[in-house]
Order: C-alpha cells, then structure tokens, then sequence
C-alpha cells in the first residue's frame, strides 16, 4: 500500500485530494494537514511513501518542507498549486509531478501514475530533494527536532555550526540542536549570504563575528558577540577576510 500525506491550507482541495486518492486501491493517505510544518512532523513521524504539497502555505511553505527533507528519508514529492510561476521551481526541485489547480480527473491520474512508476523503478526520492536542495537559495528558517517534535527557528538566530560525523550541532543562542546531516549538506540549504565555513568542521554565521585575533602559522581565532571563540583556518581566512570586505 503507498502511504499518502496531504498537506494544503484550503479545506476543500484537501477533501478533494483525499476523495480521489481513497479510490486508488493501493493508495491510503495517512495524514491530512494544512501548514508546512504540521506536514513536516507527520512526514517525520510517519514516513510515507509520497507527499502531496500545496506550494504556498502558511508556516513553511511546500517548497520549503521538501527542501528541509532528510535525504534518505524523504519521499516522493508531487506539488499542487494555483500559480503557475511555481512549476518551474517545483521542476527545480525534482518533483516526480506538480497538479496546477484547479485540475481534473484525467490530471490526477497522470500524477498518480507517475508516482507508482516511480516507486516500481525503487527511487526513493531522496536524491530528488538532495539536488533541489543543492539547487535552491538559503532559507530564512530551519526545521530543528526539539525533544519528540520539530521546531521551527529562524536561520538569523543561528550562531555557529559546529560538524559531528553525519550530524551538525546547531548553536543558538538560547540551546543547541542536533540535526542528522553533514555540514557540507545543510550549508547548501542555509546559502552562502549569511554562513562561512571557518573550519573543516565549524560554519559561523557572519552576523555573529564581533573580532578576529591573529595566531599562529596564519591562523585566527574568532571571537563571536556571545563571547564564544572559534578557530579560523588558513585554509579558509582568504575567503573569510573577503566576505568581510578586509
């Protein structure tokens, strides 16, 4: 059975969604919600087969909950919207189909379709979402996991970054969050507008440099506002320095 999670802001298209979809005989949609974020904790919780996303919503947006997927996890993504200035955007983001509303019958069957050849050819999804996110430009906010949920925090409130293997452990200002990714993976998503790597395995958030001080054999120490301090490689001072306009 392909398990299904629909998420859009307007009631009925969620009512036609889940009428049409409860008539697939292998379909049955396990979670109906109507903000990004409540379709982000259910896509966690549940991990079902395929997500149909409204693309703007309130919250995070459809674009934005399958850019912040965990790669080898996601599932396949079919956007749905009324703006047609989106679908190239969805196709960016490697979407398996996008439904343009308001669309009939004979169009929710071609997206189903494709997501059942999809799922026979064993494609998970998850290199989808990896290239979208390789593709799009650094988000304003990150989904973080906060105990048994997930937390939505603005990427300005991020401090520094600081790489455990396959994790990252996210500083703020207030506490720390642990998220399953590679540094390399969630510096693409956050963008280079406002995160440097300092290190081979710390980022730092430009906003939150107060001063470097010179060390040895061309390294720097950085000295953020919360009075926590960071080595800067020589590997990565030029790039820095340049960024900072020195």
């Amino acid at each position: 059975m392909i398990r299904v999670v629909i998420a859009d802001d307007e009631a009925p298209a969620r009512e036609k969604l889940e009428r049409w979809l409860a008539e697939q005989p292998d379909m049955t949609v396990v979670a109906s919600v109507e903000d990004g974020l409540s379709a982000a904790q259910d896509i966690e919780r549940l991990h079902p087969d395929v997500a149909f996303l409204d693309v703007q919503m309130s919250a995070l947006s459809g674009l934005q909950v399958a850019a912040q997927l965990e790669p080898s996890s996601a599932p396949l993504i079919v956007f749905v919207t009324a703006f047609d200035a989106h679908a190239v955007k969805a196709f960016d983001l490697n979407a398996v189909d996008y439904l343009l509303k308001p669309y009939d019958r004979e169009r929710f069957a071609s997206a189903v379709q494709r997501v059942r050849e999809r799922l026979r050819s064993h494609e998970t999804g998850a290199a989808a979402v990896a290239v979208g996110r390789a593709r799009s430009p650094g988000c304003e906010r990150l989904l973080v996991p906060d105990r048994e949920r997930l937390q939505l925090i603005e990427t300005a409130s991020i401090e520094w970054l600081e790489a455990d293997g396959n994790y990252v452990h996210v500083h703020t200002a207030g506490r720390a969050y642990l998220l399953r990714r590679t540094l390399q993976d969630l510096l693409t998503q956050l963008g280079d507008q406002r995160f440097m790597r300092i290190h081979r395995s710390t980022a730092v958030n430009l906003g939150s440099i107060a001063s470097l001080a010179p060390l040895f054999k061309g390294d720097y120490e950085i000295h953020l506002h919360n009075g926590r301090a960071l080595r800067l490689s020589r590997r990565f001072r030029e790039a820095l320095f340049a960024r900072m306009g020195q």
